[in-house]
């Protein structure tokens, strides 16, 4: 397989990788944090490609991305009021928050019950995900490997194993997203990114306060 590199920023790059995913392939492009690489989430043959790609244990849960808040009434159960809190206060942004996995998304996704989502804060994501719908989507890089920054990082590392890469420059961020669960009684920092535990507790602290206040 030969992988294609085209420029992000012409509109019909957008398009050519909306075909691809349509019809089964894999695309990596830049988000706010890292180069990601994904497939649409109606496609669990392709995702399950993404594991082999990745050189990943499918007991390992793939992140759905999302361009729309909207979009979660597709990926996820019931929200908590402290998932509401925090999506409304750090989406779109570098925060995964993990949520209870509707029943429509492919068992190949994740394992468990649970669905890590994001609404990614980069212009490119974010028409991508506009036109295709939600997708699943991992760091573009071989497990064990360093994250990929560039379209070159990721043709280094996924050169003949991916339908295409779209490159958009140096990802302005480079740090995996933060990822808080949000389906116990309280949200709980599993891996601390961009977005600090001391941000988190302070927007939560701030939304408890103004209801307080009512």
């Amino acid at each position: 397989m030969d992988t294609e590199v085209l420029p992000a920023g012409d509109p019909s790059a957008l398009r050519y990788a909306g075909d691809v995913l349509r019809y089964h392939g894999l695309v990596a492009f830049p988000t706010d944090t890292v180069y990601g690489v994904g497939a649409l989430v109606s496609r669990p043959d392709v995702i399950q490609r993404l594991y082999q790609v990745k050189g990943r244990s499918t007991g390992k849960a793939i992140a759905v991305l999302v361009g729309r808040v909207a979009d979660l009434a597709n990926v996820a159960g019931e929200l908590s009021p402290a998932a509401r809190i925090l999506a409304r206060h750090f989406w779109p942004g570098p925060l995964t928050l993990v949520l209870t996995k509707h029943r429509a998304l492919p068992a190949v996704i994740s394992p468990l019950p649970t669905v890590g989502v994001r609404q990614p804060d980069h212009p490119i994501t974010g028409a991508l995900l506009e036109l295709v719908g939600p997708m699943a989507v991992t760091s573009a890089n071989r497990s064990g490997e360093a994250n990929t920054l560039t379209a070159a990082d990721v043709l280094a590392q996924l050169a003949g194993r991916i339908e295409l890469i779209l490159d958009g420059g140096r990802v302005p961020g480079g740090v995996p997203s933060t990822v808080v669960d949000c389906t116990g009684a309280a949200p709980r920092v599993l891996r601390e990114g961009p977005v600090t535990a001391a941000a988190i507790a302070a927007a939560l602290s701030a939304a408890s306060t103004e209801r307080g206040s009512i």
